[in-house]
């Protein structure tokens, strides 16, 4: 039952489904497929689907999906035509499946028409723009940030590390090892960290291999300044092959300033998982370094003073084989009276990418603040962070960014990040071996021969 456009549309949307309950649900089930297969996760989407089928009559069955089958298993139904009729998916499949024909990007693009473009974080949206719209409907998501000591910076008058500049002028006033550590930048080439945390630097002062075309190797000035200022924060960091671990152990000891993490940090900080304490004082569930901390979404090199996020966003997409309507209706559902339920999967790592409604702009993020996150002890996190930080932390979702989305060549931009040619060049110059300008040369003589 494929919907038509405008009013007409949503007057059959309607009747529609009063034909659907008035037949009853079994002869109307909508299949929902979802990579959020954890039990405890599963449970609060069939609670969910529930809500949803009291309100409309319309049963939906949750198929848990693994992440990494999700590509074969969708290409596989596709074949056979038949697709379920909702996706909870991956940022790396919105353009590809579109362009294959499996989602249907008119129905996600009138959800979100009918929910309000505006209600929307602009980064998400941007990520999944295609022709007629958006390819599917952004859910959820979260950016990397730079986490701080906000007391340290206070204390020394200096500004926020949201720039290249602020940043160095931070390891400048602060570094003082072994006590503490300007930055502990990631340096381990074979780490996925490394490459996550280098992308989100290259993003900021817009460098980026990819456009429209395909590879088009880095620009010489910008990569330059992005390998000048890596070097100096790497020369503020310990030595040794450093990832995730010992930023993180540092960072909770108090003996560094600045690190890059992603939002999955917040509950740690405040010392609400015991397999991850806070060391900076003898008591592992003290809130005292949340209290301190401070982080930055939008981080700005010189050659791009408008800035970007890392950001990861998850999508619900409407297929070709849907029953369109009803899809259409859950993923409103799950987005509006649902949405809370849905964010409430794990709200550490699942920022609200609609902000509010029509009746209140904010409803969304002020009720995600109320959930509790955390693992051995629970906690909001609008208890255990400042307004400020939490409108910073679902900000970043405005600027979200990724190589090669806007240029749609997400897949090879993937392929050379997972390469880890970037790594380990950077390394190189990092240890000193080669020049800004053979490192450059290097990385795109590298990445030209990636397909």
């Amino acid at each position: 039952m494929k919907h038509l456009h405008g009013k007409a549309g949503r007057l059959l949307s309607a009747s529609a489904l009063a034909l659907i309950v008035a037949a009853g649900a079994a002869s109307a089930d909508i299949r929902f497929w979802t990579t959020e297969e954890q039990p405890e996760r599963l449970a609060k989407q069939q609670e969910m689907a529930a809500a949803f089928e009291a309100a409309t009559g319309v049963a939906v069955e949750v198929i848990p999906v693994s992440e990494s089958d999700l590509g074969t298993r969708a290409t596989a139904a596709f074949a056979a035509g038949d697709l379920p009729d909702v996706i909870y998916h991956t940022l790396q499949y919105a353009l590809p499946w579109y362009e294959a024909g499996i989602l249907d990007a008119d129905a996600a693009s009138e959800v979100v028409e009918d929910l309000g473009t505006g209600t929307f974080a602009s980064g998400a949206l941007a990520m999944a723009a295609v022709e007629e719209g958006y390819a599917s409907v952004p859910v959820d998501g979260w950016t990397q940030m730079i986490v701080y000591r906000k007391d340290l910076f206070e204390a020394e008058g200096l500004e926020p590390p949201s720039t290249y500049a602020n940043v160095l002028a931070a390891v400048e006033a602060l570094h003082n090892p072994p006590e503490m550590f300007g930055f502990v930048a990631a340096t381990k080439v074979d780490e996925n960290f490394m490459s996550q945390v280098l992308e989100h630097v290259f993003l900021a002062n817009g460098a980026t291999p990819v456009d429209g075309d395909g590879f088009k190797g880095f620009d010489e000035a910008r990569t330059t300044e992005v390998l000048e200022f890596y070097k100096a924060i790497a020369e503020a960091s310990p030595p040794g092959e450093l990832y995730w671990d010992q930023s993180r152990t540092l960072y909770f000891a108090g003996q560094a300033a600045m690190i890059i993490w992603s939002p999955f940090i917040l509950d740690e900080l405040a010392g609400l998982r015991d397999s991850a304490p806070p060391t900076i004082n003898d008591d592992p569930t003290s809130g005292e370094l949340a209290s301190k901390t401070g982080i930055v979404t939008n981080f700005a090199g010189p050659s791009n003073p408008d800035g970007a996020a890392w950001g990861d966003i998850r999508y619900f997409g409407i297929t070709a084989d849907a029953d369109t309507d009803a899809a259409m209706d859950f993923v409103k559902f799950s987005m509006d009276e649902g949405y809370t339920q849905t964010l409430s999967i794990a709200p550490e790592g699942k920022f609200p990418v609609r902000r509010g409604n029509a009746e209140d702009p904010e409803a969304f993020v002020k009720a995600w603040a109320t959930l509790p996150v955390g693992v051995d002890r629970k906690a909001p996190l609008g208890d255990l962070y400042a307004q400020e930080m939490i409108d910073e932390i679902v900000g970043g979702l405005n600027v979200a960014q990724r190589w090669g989305v806007a240029e749609g060549q997400l897949a090879l931009a993937s392929k050379i990040i997972n390469s880890q040619v970037i790594n380990r060049v950077v390394r190189q110059y990092i240890d000193g071996e080669i020049d800004a300008a053979a490192a450059v040369a290097a990385m795109n003589e590298q990445l030209g021969a990636i397909e």
